[in-house]
């Protein structure tokens, strides 16, 4: 509850100062730890699977039960008999009462059982591989929200250059009108002005709905919305991935990568399932004390057999017994579930190690591409800079055409497009630098916050 407190007072807090300066990758992140629900639910399971440990060596420690009983009996009837003192047939009522306690305290120990130490050695691998998925989990927290985060960036590109290109073709379709007014262009000019004017309102109103959805798919996130994202600098370095070798980080990832270390751990757990099942055909032996109370008191009223007066009588009975003993027990059969269990084991332990082989491979694949993806951003963030800067002068050069009647408005319009284009392809290559990073290292196990502050601290607010 105190958590959740805080949590709020620290939201609110955000919230208040969120228009004034613009969030970074960490101040978000830091949000979605707080309170993405895949983080809870992961850090929740993990609670549940640290119990395994407890559970497991509670079989092992002595077992207490105390059992206790008390009845109460009553008992009313006839008695018929012949009366040989008169001679003639008598019946006399009959009675009876009781009531008795019983109490039983037993001590189990178990000597043998070794189904039970297998599972203790299962639980500790359960609980390391929790928290390895925890891990994980966050490490994909750190993609999740740093692709979001981008893609949020990206669409804001997008809304700026539909922006800018909408106002840039009013312009040109308000100079078309005028030119056209005093002669100087034919009206085919001025209809393309103002078809591409409709096309580019209409690319607006498309790239406002795709910047509230990422905005949307953020704020699923974070739990807040977020007004203002910080943006990498535009001297942005460039860092290639050091080692220079993809083997190497293949390697690394192979003994590193948090599902592949996960899913290892999952195939031992299976192979000790197959043992602790086996365990079925062993005998097991446990040693046993018990001391047991018994008391009982009764009262019983019956006729004599020569007289027919009631006789009462009555026994009083109290009795301890303590008793200490080795069980031993030897399963003989049990119509084959037993060896059916085993063989269940061994099928799951063939899928658990098929499945550890499997992410191993897609891990290797997924190191190899992202490496690939960090050096071919960085060539590809260079040609898009160049790129943007002759697309910069193609288009200055195209406007001076179109001054002196070299050029059509259709030139003019492909020109202002182009660079609107470089511009974003510019922008989206140097967020998807940043992402590959984040994947190759979480593809080769390292993964971690540091990663995170080292992006933030390079970015910058507009």
């Amino acid at each position: 509850m105190r958590f959740r407190v805080l949590s709020a007072l620290c939201l609110a807090l955000w919230c208040a100062v969120g228009a004034a300066s613009a969030e970074n990758l960490l101040d978000v992140y830091k949000l979605a730890v707080s309170n993405d629900p895949l983080v809870r639910e992961a850090e929740a399971n993990l609670m549940a699977a640290r119990e395994a440990r407890p559970q497991a060596l509670s079989a092992l420690l002595p077992q207490l039960n105390l059992n206790g009983t008390r009845s109460d009996r009553d008992s009313d009837g006839t008695n018929a008999f012949f009366d040989f003192t008169t001679g003639s047939q008598r019946s006399i009522p009959q009675q009876s009462a009781s009531d008795s306690n019983s109490f039983s305290l037993q001590l189990t120990q178990t000597i043998f059982r070794w189904d039970q130490w297998i599972g203790l050695q299962q639980a500790q691998k359960i609980i390391a591989q929790a928290e390895i998925e925890y891990t994980d989990v966050v490490h994909e927290l750190m993609r999740r929200v740093a692709r979001t985060y981008f893609l949020v960036l990206g669409a804001e590109d997008a809304l700026e250059s539909e922006q800018a290109n909408r106002e840039s073709i009013a312009r040109q379709l308000e100079q078309a009108e005028k030119r056209f007014e005093v002669g100087l262009i034919a009206i085919t000019d001025v209809q393309e002005a103002q078809a591409a004017y409709d096309q580019a309102v209409a690319a607006d109103i498309e790239a406002r709905r795709a910047l509230a959805i990422a905005r949307e798919n953020l704020r699923e996130i974070v739990g807040v919305d977020i007004a203002n994202l910080a943006r990498p600098a535009a001297d942005m370095e460039l860092v290639p991935p050091s080692p220079a070798d993809p083997d190497q980080w293949v390697r690394e990832a192979l003994d590193q990568n948090l599902l592949l270390v996960a899913s290892r751990l999952g195939a031992d757990i299976a192979r000790d399932e197959i043992r602790a099942r086996r365990a079925g055909h062993l005998p097991t032996l446990d040693l046993v004390a018990s001391r047991n109370e018994f008391d009982q008191s009764s009262t019983q009223v019956n006729p004599d057999p020569l007289t027919g007066q009631p006789l009462t009588s009555s026994s009083e009975i109290d009795q301890s017994t303590d008793t200490i003993s080795l069980q031993l027990s030897v399963p003989l059969f049990s119509g084959g579930f037993t060896s059916s269990r085993v063989r269940e084991a061994v099928y799951q332990h063939r899928a658990a190690k098929e499945r550890a082989e499997r992410i191993a491979r897609e891990t290797e694949r997924e190191t190899r591409d992202a490496y690939l993806g960090v050096i071919s951003e960085i060539s590809r963030i260079k040609a898009l800079k160049q790129a943007l800067a002759s697309s910069q002068a193609a288009l200055e050069a195209t406007e001076a055409g179109f001054e002196v009647g070299t050029r059509t408005t259709v030139d003019v319009l492909g020109s202002r497009r182009n660079l609107l284009n470089a511009r974003t392809n510019y922008l989206s290559a140097r967020y998807s630098y940043i992402l590959n990073v984040l994947r190759l290292k979480r593809a080769a196990g390292t993964l971690s916050q540091a990663d995170i502050e080292t992006f933030s601290r390079i970015m910058v607010s507009e």
